[in-house]
C-alpha cells in the first residue's frame, strides 16, 4: 500500500519525466509491507511519478530475500496486473488483491486496515507528517527510526508493568 507525502520540494525526488495522471510529482510515495500485526517489514520511498506496480517489484524481491517463510501478500487494487503473475512465478508469493467495495458509504476493507493503521502510527512522529528529506534513502531511514521508537516504547511499557508486580516482601526493611 502506498501513501502520498506533502511538503517536499519539486527537485527532491526526481524520477523519469513521465507524468502519472492525478499525481503531483513533487510529493513522494511511501510503499510499505507490514505483517498481520501491523509491524513494518519493508519500505520503499519513490517519486510520485513511479507507479505502484513498478515500486512493488523491488519491494517484493527484498521481502522474499529477508523473510523466506512468507507466502501470502495482501495488496490493494493499485498492485494488479502482471505483478500478480510475476510474484507467483519468480518469487513464489501469492499476491492477493483486496478489492474495493462498490457501496456508496464507508466500508472497512479486510486486511487493508492493518496497513492504514501502521501508516497512522507512523504519522504520530512529527518528522514524518511532512517529508523534509531530499533523498529517498533518508526518508526510508526516518520511517524505520519512527517504527523502532514505537516498538521500543511498547516493549518498555510491557517491561515496566512486569517490574511493578514484584511482591513487597522481597524488599528488605
Amino acid at each position: 500500500m502506498s501513501e502520498r507525502l506533502r511538503g517536499t520540494p519539486a527537485e527532491a525526488l526526481s524520477g523519469p519525466s513521465q507524468r502519472v495522471p492525478g499525481c503531483d510529482p513533487r510529493h513522494p510515495l511511501r510503499h510499505v509491507i507490514t505483517d498481520c500485526l501491523g509491524l513494518l517489514l519493508d519500505i520503499a520511498v519513490t517519486a510520485a511519478n513511479t507507479g505502484d506496480r513498478e515500486a512493488a517489484v523491488p519491494l517484493l524481491e527484498s521481502l522474499r530475500a529477508a523473510h523466506r517463510t512468507i507466502t501470502l501478500v495482501w495488496a490493494d487494487g493499485g498492485y494488479t496486473g502482471m505483478l500478480v503473475d510475476r510474484a507467483r512465478e519468480t518469487l513464489r508469493l501469492t499476491l492477493e488483491i483486496v478489492k474495493r467495495s462498490d457501496e456508496p458509504h464507508f466500508v472497512v476493507l479486510p486486511r487493508r486496515w492493518v496497513v492504514e493503521r501502521t501508516l497512522s502510527w507512523l504519522l504520530r512522529s512529527r518528522r514524518l507528517v511532512r517529508d523534509y528529506e531530499t533523498l529517498p534513502a533518508t526518508s526510508e531511514v526516518m520511517v524505520l527510526w519512527s517504527m523502532t521508537m514505537l516498538m521500543s516504547r511498547r516493549l518498555a511499557r510491557h517491561t515496566a508493568t512486569t517490574v511493578v508486580t514484584v511482591p513487597q516482601t522481597a524488599w528488605p526493611d
